[in-house]
């Protein structure tokens, strides 16, 4: 049986041929022309690409045994709703979870786990976290005009996350579609051309502490929107930068994130080489990432969780306790919505118009 090998146009992605007068392989759909030589270059470059970041066996020894005694002054707080587990000292005062709000209760002393490497102590009181919510809430446009006034703070509670911290070196070879678009005019008519390139760019990179949130409780999206941390401030654990604080055990190990970790370095490899200087645009469209010398760090990063009640429904705000970054949701004035669109609507609508007249004078 014959197999009918096919080649895709480098520019537009469209099934390209051979064309017997030019002696050159052309694309019907956008003209592009390649040599047979280059086109055969191109595509032995190709056979290698979406190649996984996961093939490499990561040096995963993060964190260290806890020495004898070391924790008999932590305690185990569980929350009854949502069982996670929160390591606090005998001094911590823990009435709610700071995840989701509900009681929590005390199980007795702590066990298990993994001793950190290092710890970023916190560099913003509780103070700085209600303010922070206050400038969060300014200049919201639909965001109800009562909710600063009636929102009603249940807990603040400072919470040590903890993190897997990733180190690798990448070579990587990315093909990328970029765009270049030209507008001109002449006359009474606008003109506007897009070119399309593939462009294949290669090179090496190296990533230190790359974090991925070692909590299934914490959303990762609500960890990555809180960063970055500045891992320069992070000094050798030791257990008296937890007083006073809660501490999150985790529940997912390195060998669990590492998968999140090659995710994370993919996306940002192909962002780094994506220079954008000539182009319009530029999109990656496939990979060869490889990584060596990979290794990981047990770490835990200061955040602020803020519980909000309002109206019956409940908020959750966290804020970078050393950088004063705060995210989290807010509800919505539906009825500013509306006038919002109305006007928008009435603006677009008047602009049509007076384009069409514009039109029927010309």
């Amino acid at each position: 049986m014959a197999v009918l090998q096919e080649y895709k146009c480098p520019c537009c992605g469209g099934a390209i041929s051979f064309d017997s007068k030019l002696q050159k392989m052309k694309c019907p759909f956008c003209d592009t022309e390649m040599d047979v030589e280059a086109l055969a270059a191109y595509d032995s470059v190709l056979k290698d690409e979406d190649k996984q970041t996961n093939d490499m066996t990561w040096d995963v020894s993060a964190g260290a045994e806890w020495e004898d005694g070391e924790t008999d002054r932590f305690k185990i707080y569980v929350c009854n709703s949502c069982g996670g587990e929160i390591v606090g000292d005998e001094n911590t005062a823990a009435a709610a979870c700071p995840y989701c709000g509900n009681p929590v209760v005390m199980m007795g002393q702590f066990s298990g786990g993994l001793k950190p490497d290092c710890v970023i102590p916190f560099k913003l009181d509780k103070k700085a976290a209600k303010e922070a919510l206050k400038k969060h809430c300014m200049h919201k446009t639909l965001l109800p005009k009562v909710f600063k006034d009636e929102n009603h703070i249940d807990e603040i509670k400072g919470l040590y996350v903890p993190f897997w911290l990733f180190d690798a070196d990448v070579d990587a070879n990315v093909r990328y579609r970029a765009t270049k678009v030209r507008s001109w005019r002449t006359g009474r008519y606008e003109y506007t051309e897009t070119s399309f390139y593939s462009l294949i760019r290669g090179g090496s990179v190296s990533f230190a502490h790359v974090p991925v949130d070692g909590s299934t409780k914490m959303p990762d999206d609500l960890m990555e929107s809180i960063e970055p941390f500045d891992f320069s401030e992070a000094v050798d654990f030791q257990t008296a930068y937890l007083a006073g604080y809660m501490a999150d055990k985790y529940d997912v190990d390195d060998k669990q994130s590492i998968e999140r970790a090659n995710e994370r370095i993919k996306k940002s490899t192909e962002e780094a080489f994506a220079v954008q200087s000539h182009y319009t645009s530029v999109t990656a469209e496939a990979s060869n990432i490889s990584l060596r010398n990979g290794c990981s760090k047990y770490a835990l990063y200061p955040v602020w969780i803020l519980n909000t009640t309002w109206r019956g429904n409940k908020y959750t705000f966290a804020m970078n306790g050393q950088t004063g970054k705060l995210v989290g949701d807010l509800p919505l004035d539906k009825g500013a919505l509306w006038k919002w669109r109305l006007a928008l609507f009435g603006i677009s609508g008047a602009l049509a118009l007076a384009f069409t007249y514009l039109m029927w004078l010309i």
